[in-house]
């Protein structure tokens, strides 16, 4: 299961579609609270944050997972305008396994949600 910390429709769409080839299953956060229990209820095998998602607390909930030693082994792939480079910098700091630019997240996505990054690279 890949769980994605997603509110854009259209990304949504994307990592659906990405992801329904490989037999998995796609799980939407819209909070921090949501999320964590839905890692808390059977782990993922990646989970996804858009970093730019201000609603859901990405970086929070990242911060919090990665905290907590039954979540912290799970990978993590984070998505962000290549500009915002003081949210690309936090995300690393709280501990994403993998941080990519919104547009690469757009292009490789396939690549990137059916081979996870491996947890603590």
């Amino acid at each position: 299961m890949v769980l994605a910390l997603v509110d854009d429709l259209m990304f949504r769409s994307k990592i659906k579609s990405a992801v329904q080839p490989s037999g998995a299953a796609v799980t939407f956060a819209a909070s921090r609270d949501a999320a964590l229990a839905a890692m808390r209820s059977g782990a993922p095998s990646l989970v996804v944050f858009d970093l730019n998602n201000s609603r859901a607390d990405p970086l929070g909930t990242l911060a919090e997972m990665k905290k907590d030693p039954a979540l912290a082994s799970i990978p993590t792939l984070g998505y962000v305008s290549h500009v915002d480079v003081n949210t690309i910098d936090a995300a690393r700091a709280a501990g994403v396994d993998e941080v990519v630019a919104r547009s690469a997240f757009a292009m490789r996505l396939s690549e990137l949600v059916v081979k996870p990054p491996p947890a603590g690279a």
